[in-house]
């Protein structure tokens, strides 16, 4: 597996400062992706072991809150072991610090037997995380107002509770985040419907 780029005190991609890891490749190649340069899977540098050892051990940092795993796509099943392994590893070492993942793929698909992205290494990367935010960007449904995704048709999922309960059950931000991205989205919506004044 290789990586694009690593990022250590990211406040963009999932809840508090976190270490997040850009891996390499993606064959989903969504339109107005805002970075298709990861689609290769021999863009930037190997991920190799003395990376890995960097990414855990940043994570002891008392102010990082845990680890976000995004791309390219993390979830191609050739990149599945190694992120399985990044993922254990993370998990053993901070228990307690929150591991979110993102991916262009839905999670029935990822869960369902003989899914075409189903691997051998899927059940190691689910039981290691908490939160996947799934599903393909989406450029008709892109939205500001969102929090932590690009696009509304984007889903960000409790994996415990949904492994535990066996159906869909979405993570929830704090009130305040969810009521101002309400008022965001009325407030955007009422501007689109003003006549433009002409120039």
């Amino acid at each position: 597996m290789h990586y694009g780029n690593i990022k250590y005190f990211d406040v963009a991609n999932g809840e508090g400062v976190r270490t997040s890891v850009f891996v390499s490749g993606c064959t989903h190649r969504c339109p107005h992706c805002f970075q298709p340069q990861t689609w290769s899977f021999e863009y930037g540098q190997p991920f190799d072991d003395e990376t890995l050892a960097q990414v855990i051990e940043s994570l002891d940092a008392p102010f990082v809150d845990g680890l976000t795993v995004l791309g390219g796509e993390p979830l191609e099943p050739r990149n599945q072991e190694r992120v399985a392994d990044l993922m254990e590893a993370a998990r053993a070492r901070q228990p307690r610090k929150s591991i979110w993942v993102y991916t262009g793929d839905v999670y029935e698909s990822l869960v369902r037997e003989g899914g075409p992205r189903r691997t051998a290494h899927t059940d190691r990367i689910l039981s290691a995380i908490d939160i996947l935010v799934d599903g393909p960007f989406v450029q008709d449904l892109h939205d500001i107002t969102l929090r932590f995704r690009g696009s509304s048709n984007q889903r960000i999922i409790d994996v415990p509770r949904t492994r535990s309960c066996g159906r869909i059950c979405l993570w929830h931000d704090h009130d305040i985040y969810e009521s101002h991205a309400k008022e965001q989205r009325e407030a955007l919506g009422n501007a689109e419907d003003r006549p433009q004044r002409a120039r």
